[in-house]
């Protein structure tokens, strides 16, 4: 394991926000942010209306621009994100999880916990020097951002999609030489 599970989740849902930008049908409902809710673990509020998404869809740039920044520009967003929230990280333990770290008030609204829970994750890939781990799509068609968690950093692509579209390409290549 390179991160905490509370870090891996973190990232994995603001990767998945931020790439829902690129799609057509993208994050385009209340219930497709409610999965994300679930399959990521969140806790606290979580209203599950129009205005929650529409929230989730405004920070999205702010996301994508976090994930892929160079390390000191990623320090300094993650400065600027925890001081406009007035963060104070705490340990907490709740449902499945055990002590992780929340640094706002789980009654705030989910765009800015995810944010603020996105610049704690950033924190642990900052220290760690591994800013590495994050990284655009290597098919040429895409921009999708890649979060890589593998031991030998061999994830390239960021979705199933765009690693069957380049296999099979690749294929067809080779094919065609011979």
């Amino acid at each position: 394991m390179i991160f905490t599970d509370d870090t891996d989740l973190a990232l994995g849902a603001a990767v998945e926000v931020a790439n829902s930008a690129l799609e057509p049908n993208g994050l385009t409902d209340p219930a497709a942010l409610s999965a994300i809710f679930e399959r990521y673990r969140y806790s606290g509020r979580h209203d599950g209306d129009e205005a929650e998404l529409a929230g989730i869809h405004a920070i999205r740039p702010r996301l994508r621009e976090l994930l892929l920044s160079d390390r000191d520009r990623a320090v300094e967003l993650v400065n600027a994100i925890l001081a406009d929230h007035a963060s104070v990280p705490r340990l907490v333990r709740h449902d499945t999880h055990d002590w992780h770290i929340h640094a706002v008030d789980q009654d705030i609204e989910l765009s800015q916990r995810m944010l603020v829970e996105t610049a704690m994750a950033m924190v642990d890939v900052i220290r760690a020097d591994e800013m590495s781990r994050l990284s655009v799509c290597a098919d040429e068609s895409c921009e999708g951002i890649v979060l890589d968690l593998s031991r030998n950093r061999s994830k390239r692509y960021c979705s199933t999609a765009c690693t069957n579209r380049n296999a099979v390409a690749a294929y067809r290549a080779r094919r065609a030489q011979g």
